[in-house]
């Protein structure tokens, strides 16, 4: 069996020879983010996707986020080093679903969360991320009735901070949803110090949190997306932080900030679906062109519309 380093020197070699990228999220094993050419959230890893001049994607995260690299750049070949990394959020609502939902408010704004598959986004009017869905759902008109999917707390965490009022699709992550008030209490007792960084896709304790920071009973807790959390992390005087998020995050934000001290709010927070890319997965990856991953090109069409509303937004 080759070691990590003779298979990191056969991933460079295969990703020079095919004009390949790698694009990795934040919460994939420490040795694919350090191995990868562009590390970040959902919304960075899709304008990465869009502006790439490689032949090849080998997207290092779960298989909407490969799906949404094929919509992007028809022209790129997408490859995900494991076909079975997919996505309990995903997978929380269905094409059928969406279609009776919207039979039910018709002529409504269909907003959902680039944690979908490509046949959800061709039925929606616009995707966002954690990083944007406020300033989404703040550029469309008031007047405008909107059905947002299919994150419940992301949903609940928008309509508080822009007092909007929405249909909000009951789904989860199952990673994000386990993260709860007693464990994220505790990590807060253990270390007085912290301030807690909460991805607004967690469950019970986002809720408790946010609502303590909206009203000024505790002024250390910031809701933020991934990418927001690792700003803050490198701008704020603190020297300690308790993060709720997947755990993967944690790796980056220490190799960025090597004199601050990172605590997660919840240990067993570890997406198994993000921890599917492995270094031997991906130089197979590399070397067979395996796993390819594309959408259907009217699919794509339909589907990208939404997706460029979202990037030209922001």
């Amino acid at each position: 069996m080759p070691s990590q380093a003779e298979l990191i020197t056969e991933i460079e070699r295969l990703k020079a020879a095919k004009n390949a990228v790698i694009l990795a999220h934040n919460y994939e094993r420490p040795e694919i983010q350090d191995i990868a050419d562009y590390l970040g959230d959902s919304l960075g890893l899709s304008r990465q996707a869009a502006a790439t001049k490689a032949d090849m994607i080998v997207f290092c995260g779960v298989h909407f986020m490969a799906e949404t690299a094929s919509i992007i750049a028809q022209d790129k070949t997408v490859l995900i080093p494991d076909e079975n990394a997919g996505c309990s959020l995903a997978e929380s609502i269905t094409y059928d679903q969406l279609v009776a939902w919207k039979a039910e408010h018709p002529g409504a704004t269909v907003v959902a969360y680039v944690n979908t598959s490509a046949a959800i986004k061709s039925e929606c009017d616009y995707c966002v991320t954690s990083s944007n869905a406020v300033a989404v759902i703040n550029a469309i008109p008031e007047s405008e009735e909107i059905l947002f999917l299919p994150d419940r707390f992301l949903g609940t965490y928008v309509e508080m901070i822009t007092g909007r009022k929405l249909h909000i699709w009951p789904g989860a992550c199952h990673v994000h949803e386990k993260i709860g008030d007693m464990n994220l209490a505790d990590k807060q007792a253990e270390h007085p110090d912290a301030e807690v960084l909460i991805h607004p896709e967690c469950g019970c304790s986002t809720a408790c949190m946010m609502k303590q920071a909206f009203n000024g009973d505790c002024k250390e807790a910031h809701v933020q997306s991934t990418s927001g959390m690792l700003t803050h992390a490198r701008e704020s005087a603190a020297d300690e932080f308790v993060v709720a998020t997947e755990t993967g995050i944690l790796h980056r934000m220490r190799k960025e900030n090597p004199g601050k001290t990172f605590y997660a709010a919840n240990e067993n927070s570890v997406c198994e679906y993000m921890k599917m890319t492995t270094l031997t997965n991906l130089r197979d990856a590399l070397a067979h062109d395996q796993y390819e991953v594309r959408v259907d090109p009217e699919m794509a069409k339909a589907a990208r519309r939404p997706i460029d509303r979202m990037l030209a937004i922001g």
